[in-house]
């Protein structure tokens, strides 16, 4: 695992999309699973997954890369004890809560995938969706995974229907192909 500050290191061919999920889903595990799928369907498609480094949905869907033949990115936190998961290649580690949610928008300079998770993943994808919407973060694919964030999607559109050209759902990880065409991995 390569650790840097700043993700230094990384290619100018790259294509990184971050990977947005909670931490609690287990090994086995429907939701651990559709991680796992999710990043070797990104991986498959010639793009670096990025994600918050830890276990759960973070861990599956390195793994699923990893497992892919492809190229893993892990943004922590000082502030918490937790080691960063074995499928890491390149480790960036922020100070802040904060930093590392603008480390991880930063870092996915080709999108982000959301899967079910909890108030975490939640400021995740409102912040990556308000920052699109007020043009302070270039437009990029915004893809959440199954039916959990649809009510939220809903809701916002209700309130701005605007704002739902900026998100889309997808019901499998099959389906990402849509919103990330495939890219040719980096030379080496």
């Amino acid at each position: 695992m390569t650790s840097t500050g700043q993700g230094a290191d990384r290619r100018d061919s790259d294509r990184v999309v971050c990977v947005l999920g909670a931490n609690d889903a287990e090994e086995g595990g429907e939701l651990y699973e559709l991680a796992r799928a999710t990043g070797a369907a990104l991986a498959e498609l010639g793009y670096v997954v990025a994600n918050g480094g830890y276990g759960g949905t973070m861990e599956a869907s390195a793994a699923g890369a990893k497992q892919a033949g492809g190229r893993t990115i892990g943004v922590t936190c000082s502030l918490w004890r937790s080691r960063p998961n074995r499928h890491i290649d390149r480790l960036i580690v922020t100070d802040s809560l904060p930093a590392r949610l603008a480390k991880l928008l930063e870092v996915g300079d080709a999108g982000y995938v959301v899967l079910p998770g909890a108030t975490g993943t939640l400021v995740e994808l409102a912040t990556a969706w308000e920052m699109m919407s007020k043009g302070l973060l270039a437009r990029r694919p915004l893809v959440c995974m199954g039916h959990f964030w649809r009510p939220v999607i809903e809701l916002m559109i209700s309130q701005r229907p605007g704002c739902g050209e900026l998100v889309a759902v997808a019901d499998s990880p099959r389906e990402l192909a849509r919103s990330f065409p495939p890219v040719r991995r980096g030379g080496g």
